[in-house]
């Protein structure tokens, strides 16, 4: 038995993992590198193998960079099913389709600058006139579109794949319970239990045999952090027969990091509320749809219950964070006891209070954007690599009254992880000097905004969250092998497994492991 690690290895998108015996071959997520767009185009355009050789797919989660691909392999013969639990199906609903619809808005986007430069080239016609050419009521004219790009030989950029292909891919989906135990291939099965990183994350436990041979191999996905609100702690009591692991394949995200503690989170979102309000501005959130935006909505709404912050609106600005709210208001049955004491007991639905907005319509968030009364937008993408945080940044970015606050994850060459990096710098010297610029949308931004930062709020385990998993599980593990986290993360953890006594390999992309007893 084999398994070869193909994405999120020494990097932290793009999770894929294939385990491979004489009669099958399981795919351990099918996720979407995100990054640099060139290395993303080039890294998702390409499977690094023949979908038509799986025989399933297990899903840990529905983020894009554990999901993303799944709509590339529906619709390239793949004939299996897609395990995972309920509530990551009904997840996948929104987020694959939301996906889809991004890699089909950037694709026309291309198009269009393609044959506006090309014909501003050939024509000598200014952008204006051409725009007037290509565009009806402010949408691009695909028609028009096309047939120019017919007529001028101008090479068409496809979307990585289409709604319609999401929608397909929505059809292999097969959700599973907890704890229960389902077939996904010839003498294998597979079992999930609570991650505690997102709604629906999963730990997942796969029995294989082969050549008479008995072997479980555990895969971590992304895991969740201790005592957070909302979803109950990383599980650590598994069944019997689910404890003695041949390999484990641990995330390392955090391998060498320590976040502030759970307990703080609240407190330091409550002085950069009121301090930003004092100031007379907005708080600004860039925060994934789904999971980071429910959890700010709940200790917002705590805050707005004991009357610690002034009520000011609240808006969360994602048609997607919208839709995956709702979904989480479906999944009571994965709540803590806390969120069950503190809101259902109470009649209250922690994800809705009376200053909270949901904003659907692209006018009502223009309109936002030139809203100039204090209040806190909590707006996607995550990483600002795209969405409406784009055009609130655009109309904020500049005034020192206004507050950025990161709560979550920023890759490597992503706006978000440049405004983190440059505004904290530019707080540490006392805002002295010229400001750093930030460039995105073409242009280039000063940013007088103050930046705060709240590790708390992470999702991910840290190293020593990671380490009490591995030291309070009953689990008995022979082998880790680390995944998703960048490589010194991942490097630097090693080292602390190894001096703790775990025997750990790290892969690297493409390379294999022979999964021994």
């Amino acid at each position: 038995m084999y398994i070869r690690f193909y994405g999120a290895v020494r990097e932290v998108t793009g999770s894929m993992h294939l385990l491979e015996t004489d009669n099958d071959h399981i795919l351990l997520d099918c996720g979407m590198y995100q990054g640099r767009r060139e290395e993303s185009e080039r890294k998702n355009r390409t499977l690094p193998f023949d979908p038509r050789i799986i025989t399933n797919v297990v899903l840990s989660h529905a983020h894009i960079d554990h999901s993303g691909r799944l709509p590339l392999l529906a619709r390239r013969d793949f004939a299996g099913h897609i395990f995972s639990t309920r509530a990551t199906a009904h997840a996948c609903e929104y987020l694959l389709p939301d996906s889809a619809y991004i890699q089909e808005s950037d694709a026309e986007y291309l198009n269009y600058k393609r044959v506006r430069n090309t014909l501003v080239d050939l024509t000598g016609k200014s952008r204006e006139e051409i725009k007037k050419m290509l565009k009806t009521n402010g949408r691009t004219d695909k028609e028009a579109l096309s047939r120019l790009m017919t007529r001028y030989d101008i090479a068409k950029i496809k979307p990585l794949y289409t709604v319609q292909d999401a929608q397909h891919a929505l059809s292999f989906f097969a959700g599973q319970p907890y704890r229960e135990t389902v077939s996904i291939g010839q003498d294998m099965t597979c079992t999930f239990y609570e991650a505690g990183h997102i709604l629906g994350s999963a730990i997942t436990l796969i029995h294989a045999k082969e050549n008479g041979q008995n072997y479980t191999i555990c895969y971590t996905g992304d895991l969740g952090r201790f005592d957070k609100p909302i979803l109950r702690n990383p599980e650590q009591d598994f069944s019997g027969s689910d404890r003695e692991i041949d390999l484990l394949l641990l995330e390392s995200t955090y391998g060498d990091r320590v976040h502030e503690p759970v307990a703080d989170t609240t407190p330091r979102l409550k002085k950069i509320i009121i301090d930003t309000v004092e100031r007379g501005g907005t708080l600004l959130i860039p925060a994934f749809a789904y999971g980071r935006t429910q959890e700010l909505l709940y200790a917002i709404h705590t805050l707005y219950n004991n009357n610690e912050v002034p009520k000011v609106p609240v808006y969360v600005d994602s048609p997607l964070a919208t839709r995956i709210t709702r979904v989480f208001g479906e999944h009571p049955e994965v709540y803590d006891r806390d969120t069950h004491r503190d809101f259902l007991e109470n009649g209250e639905n922690p994800f809705s209070f009376k200053q909270l907005h949901f904003t659907e319509s692209v006018e009502d968030s223009m309109a936002l954007m030139r809203e100039e009364k204090p209040h806190i937008v909590i707006s996607a993408a995550g990483m600002c690599e795209g969405g409406r945080i784009l055009h609130h940044l655009r109309y904020k970015i500049h005034n020192p009254k206004n507050t950025i606050l990161i709560v979550g994850y920023m890759a490597r060459h992503t706006l978000g992880r440049r405004i983190l990096e440059s505004g904290l710098e530019y707080k540490a010297a006392g805002g002295a000097g010229e400001p750093p610029m930030m460039r995105f949308m073409g242009k280039e931004y000063p940013l007088h905004a103050r930046v705060e930062k709240i590790d708390g709020f992470s999702a991910h385990a840290d190293k020593n969250e990671m380490l009490q998993f591995l030291r309070e599980s009953n689990l008995k593990i022979k082998k880790i092998a680390l995944v998703h986290g960048e490589e010194d993360q991942m490097t630097a953890f090693a080292d602390t497994l190894k001096a703790e006594g775990y025997s750990v390999f790290v892969p690297r992309a493409g390379e294999s492991l022979r999964i021994r007893k």
